[in-house]
């Protein structure tokens, strides 16, 4: 089995291949409003991790820690689901994708670069305005760009949820195949 750049698939690569596409938990991200459902829960729990992260760090909350270490399983169980839905393409190498998952991965990365241009925007406008305001932003400097570092991390995985698109309904191509052979 090899791919187009003739380079052969190694064991990782096709452990890695059916790991990311077995069916088990299909009923997780079945429907787009399940995988949507399931990104955006996704963002949540990045988010209150960061903040717990940022709580133990950088303000030496010792709950804080506790918090992120709570929150690391279901935000581990909620990528595999976006992940599995996607049936891992940002996850395989390339050389073990397809024309059309390359294709598709490469349409993930320039929706993502884009969509992390205007978080950048509105974090350059947002820091211009509050150092107008007044506002000591030099405090602000590392958790903001932290934040933004972790988005822009994480982006190409939601954005790949968020588009990846229903599987063909087996039972439906069945059907089909009953009917064109009772036809002919």
């Amino acid at each position: 089995m090899t791919t187009s750049d003739h380079r052969p698939l190694t064991n990782y690569d096709r452990r890695m291949y059916r790991l990311m596409n077995r069916r088990e938990a299909a009923r997780f991200h079945a429907t787009a409003a399940r995988r949507r459902a399931w990104v955006v829960t996704h963002i949540l729990l990045t988010v209150a991790s960061e903040a717990a992260w940022l709580g133990a760090v950088v303000w030496e909350q010792r709950w804080a820690t506790w918090t992120m270490l709570g929150l690391l399983l279901p935000w581990c169980f909620a990528t595999g689901v976006i992940n599995s839905s996607t049936r891992g393409l940002l996850e395989l190498r390339v050389r073990a994708l397809d024309e059309r998952q390359r294709a598709e991965r490469l349409r993930v990365a320039a929706l993502a670069q884009r969509v992390m241009m205007w978080v950048l925007l509105a974090a350059t406008v947002g820091a211009g305005v509050a150092a107008l305001a007044g506002v000591e932003v030099e405090g602000l400097v590392f958790p903001v760009l932290f934040s933004v570092f972790v988005v822009h991390w994480i982006m190409p995985l939601w954005m790949a949820g968020l588009t990846a698109r229903d599987e063909p309904d087996l039972d439906d191509d069945e059907d089909i195949a009953v009917e064109a052979a009772g036809a002919a």
